[in-house]
């Protein structure tokens, strides 16, 4: 039997870094918030991979473009690095219901499913962590438990719960 994985899947505006209420469009904009890195550190040691999930719909509005979220997305990489934490991998929808259907932007579960697949995740051992409805949802599409949280609240303050099997709660 293969061993599987298990994964902590994190919605990025308001979880990881400050959501302003509009889009975070450029490095400038985006700011980690205060107890990321010691909430990431502990999940990892837990042995949780950590897996960003994010819906990053003002690319279909052409508010920004790929090469924004990946200046972004890469300063987050680094900046975890710095603290001995791995981002095991990053999934983004560009996609915006005013401009079209995707399987892939939340509520859809796709690419928790992508996720789980390309890394050996087994969705039972595993928690989708947002601020909205709609990362609950997708993790509940993909059959992770959800936990939803404040918009930009201390990501600390759910460690303990996420250390937790999902089954247990």
């Amino acid at each position: 039997m293969t061993v599987r994985n298990k994964a902590i899947f994190l919605d990025r505006d308001g979880v990881i870094n400050h959501d302003p209420g509009d889009y975070t469009k450029s490095i400038e904009e985006f700011t980690i918030l205060p107890t990321v890195m010691e909430a990431l550190k502990a999940l990892q040691a837990d042995g949780y991979k950590l897996i960003l999930i994010t819906n990053q719909g003002g690319i279909a509005k052409g508010l920004y473009g790929h090469d924004a979220v990946k200046t972004i997305h890469d300063y987050f990489v680094s900046q975890c690095a710095e603290h001995g934490i791995e981002i095991t991998d990053i999934f983004y929808s560009p996609h915006h219901p005013d401009y079209g259907e995707s399987l892939t932007r939340k509520p859809g579960g796709l690419m928790i499913e992508k996720a789980c697949a390309k890394h050996a995740i087994d969705p039972k051992q595993s928690w989708m962590v947002g601020d909205k409805l709609r990362d609950i949802e997708a993790g509940e599409a993909a059959g992770v438990k959800g936990i939803q949280i404040p918009l930009n609240s201390p990501l600390l303050q759910y460690v303990p719960q996420l250390m937790q099997a999902p089954e247990a709660i």
